[in-house]
């Protein structure tokens, strides 16, 4: 009798609880139903833009237009104290340079890597290991194409450098790398993480959303069975 009195309340929860979130339920699926719709390049207008060749970047006569190779675009940036132009190459190929002398700068070392980690980073003094990738080798969790110093710390952080840049490009936290991991299962795509409108995901969210609907109808049903019952018991 008690289980069966457990088992009612249950029920009687469950059918308050589908009215609490029924409607919160229908949102997030119509939404995400929406938003899968469409690739995400389309979202953002790419599909608009008319495609023009690169043009190199011309610098007026100075040190920093002795590039060998056309340039693509420059930033600056302050390192160490010093005012330093990052150079992108349209081959890709980045160099930094010294805006004062005009002077090319060495790529980072592991030294030099491990220095800015720990300069920059909270415990980034507690390195577990340091190693250098290509660009066509770098780990998942970074999937940028471009040479980096990967330093590991002891808290499960990896903290990647650019060789060539000089600068922090990404930060992984254990954290982050579970959450890239649920976002692949959100969104239905492990292997690359990125496509978020794919017929597998299109077809998910579109049942997801027809179950809410069914679901939160049925509702008024139950609720309008009881009112009968009740009414029947009275009588």
């Amino acid at each position: 009798m008690t289980r069966k009195t457990w088992m009612q309340r249950f029920a009687k929860w469950h059918v308050w609880l589908g009215w609490l979130v029924g409607v919160p339920i229908v949102m997030w699926t119509a939404t995400g139903l929406f938003m899968v719709a469409k690739p995400i390049e389309e979202v953002r207008g790419n599909h608009l833009r008319i495609e023009t060749p690169e043009q190199p970047l011309i610098l007026p006569d100075s040190e920093l237009a002795t590039s060998e190779a056309a340039l693509k675009e420059m930033r600056a940036v302050m390192q160490d104290g010093r005012a330093v132009a990052i150079l992108t190459a349209l081959d890709g190929a980045v160099t930094r340079v010294d805006m004062t002398s005009g002077e090319r700068i060495a790529s980072l070392d592991s030294a030099q890597a491990r220095a800015i980690v720990a300069k920059r980073i909270v415990g980034g003094d507690k390195v577990r290991s340091v190693t250098f990738f290509e660009a066509n080798e770098v780990p998942f969790d970074f999937r940028r194409p471009m040479p980096v110093w990967q330093v590991a710390l002891e808290d499960g952080a990896n903290i990647y450098i650019g060789r060539d840049t000089g600068e922090i490009e990404a930060v992984r936290t254990s954290w982050w790398r579970w959450f890239d991991f649920m976002w692949g299962l959100h969104i239905m795509d492990l292997s690359e993480r990125e496509d978020s409108s794919h017929p597998t995901l299109i077809l998910f969210a579109a049942l997801g959303l027809i179950g809410s609907l069914l679901g939160s109808i049925l509702m008024f049903r139950r609720r309008k069975t009881r009112r009968g019952a009740e009414t029947a018991i009275q009588s």
